[in-house]
């Protein structure tokens, strides 16, 4: 359980009193004439975010008040709570009366609480949280230790996070839940991942494609594939300085699918799980692979190296046809892949393709429930002739610069033949700017949702 949550029974535990402007005057009615008064002359009025502690007769913290959007409020941020952690004193708190979903202020309470203190120490928030009566907190604590995982993941730079050490957090996931594991390394990936091979060959340390198993063979076959770029030069197609700034965060949909797998394991879904990570480092060498150079797939096709800096899609390419050839009942991939997704969408709304009207329908309820937010876009068939080359079967960078998420994901479809249903994540798997419960840094973005709609499928 977080440090954040409280283990043990307290009755002494701090009120936090949640207040929007329209429940304010009824709430502040109730306070003691003294209260209300300290709270008048602060000029608190329950504006969204607002923090007001109220001291005791001892002069110790007695209650306090916080700020929330009316439950009506279009732009309403079910995670609010999440910057408690960050204003409250030391001490243990309880929520006084509901926020506006219980689980996700719980939620955010514990992930507004998180701290990346691998290389510099970093006090961890003292204040922590008595459980909220009626919420889930074993659920609750699945997600966070998951949601952390990832930031921790994805937070780490590459000069500790290369292929390697991806790999060898995805052995600890799959040791610790009993999974069955294997890693393809190095001049081995020649043979069945040859795109992998041509993208990592290039780096000091060996690419790798990581496979791990989970679950009853009878179950219904769901596999998650992960981009792990641990980090991206751009390749000889070489990145500016600005551009390389944040690609030590190219192995996010690693992360996040791990953290996926983490939920599912814990979470004992009836599944046979299954998580392919192809993990890379495309650097710049001698040997690295070059603007036009032509490989052939795992799945057979030719592909045309458009710019060596569309990379994460090609590791993907051989990962799905690896996942594709077991027929799964559902196959999802997560990459940070194109600029454009971000042009289109920003950073805190992924784009999802999919084929499957109703599960889109189903994925974009879970993440609405689940405030992780999500947005459907088209696997638009026009734009497939936009991959033709004229001597292999297909580039991997179109050009023009049009719909580069659409046309990344038309890429990757090729690559998928038998698998019944097929979610493709374009996430971007970084918080720019601190928001409640989101601190800045990696972010594990999509995982929730779709654990919903598999929780929702298979529990």
């Amino acid at each position: 359980m977080p440090s954040c949550f409280e283990t043990t029974p307290t009755t002494s535990a701090i009120p936090i009193t949640f207040a929007t402007k329209s429940t304010w005057e009824a709430i502040s009615a109730g306070l003691s004439p003294l209260a209300r008064q300290f709270a008048s002359s602060n000029g608190f009025t329950a504006k969204p975010g607002a923090c007001l502690i109220l001291p005791g007769e001892g002069g110790q913290v007695a209650h306090v008040l916080f700020g929330l959007e009316e439950a009506t409020a279009k732009s309403r941020d079910p995670f609010r709570p999440g910057s408690l952690p960050g204003l409250l004193p030391a001490g243990v708190y309880r929520f006084a009366n509901a926020p506006h979903d219980a689980s996700l202020a719980t939620l955010a309470f514990a992930l507004g609480s998180y701290r990346f203190s691998r290389y510099r120490k970093a006090d961890a928030p003292a204040a922590r949280l008595a459980p909220p009566d009626g919420v889930d907190m074993a659920g609750v604590t699945r997600i966070a230790d998951a949601a952390m995982f990832a930031r921790d993941l994805i937070n780490t730079p590459s000069n500790d996070m290369g292929p390697e050490e991806l790999a060898q957090a995805a052995r600890a996931v799959a040791n610790r839940f009993g999974a069955s594991f294997t890693c393809v390394t190095g001049e081995e990936l020649k043979q069945g991942f040859p795109l992998v091979h041509a993208v990592g060959m290039a780096s000091s340390r060996a690419p790798r494609l990581i496979d791990f198993s989970w679950g009853k063979p009878a179950h219904p076959k769901v596999t998650l594939v992960g981009k792990g770029v641990c980090f991206d030069s751009g390749g000889l197609d070489l990145k500016p300085s600005s551009g390389m700034l944040m690609m030590k965060k190219d192995m996010g949909g690693a992360a996040n699918v791990l953290a996926l797998a983490q939920m599912v394991m814990d979470a004992k879904l009836k599944v046979r799980l299954r998580v392919v990570i192809p993990a890379v480092e495309n650097a710049v060498a001698g040997n690295a692979f070059r603007p036009l150079d032509i490989f052939r797939s795992r799945k057979g096709l030719s592909v045309e190296i458009g710019n060596t800096d569309a990379e994460g899609r090609l590791i993907l390419a051989d990962a799905l046809a690896l996942a594709d050839e077991e027929r799964p009942e559902l196959l999802i991939d997560m990459g940070t892949l194109t600029g454009a997704a971000r042009v289109a969408l920003g950073p805190d709304l992924p784009p999802f393709y999919t084929n499957d009207e109703m599960l889109a329908q189903a994925l974009a309820r879970c993440a609405q429930e689940e405030n992780d937010p999500l947005w459907h876009m088209p696997l638009w068939p026009p734009y497939d002739t936009w991959l033709e080359s004229k001597v292999a079967d297909l580039t991997n960078a179109p050009s023009g610069g049009f719909a580069g998420s659409i046309t990344c994901a038309l890429f990757l479809q090729r690559f998928v033949e038998h698998a019944k249903s097929w979610l493709h994540f374009d996430i971007f798997a970084w918080t720019p700017q601190a928001r409640p419960g989101r601190p800045e840094g990696g972010e594990c973005q999509v995982a929730r949702a779709v654990f919903r709609l598999l929780g929702d499928r298979y529990a």
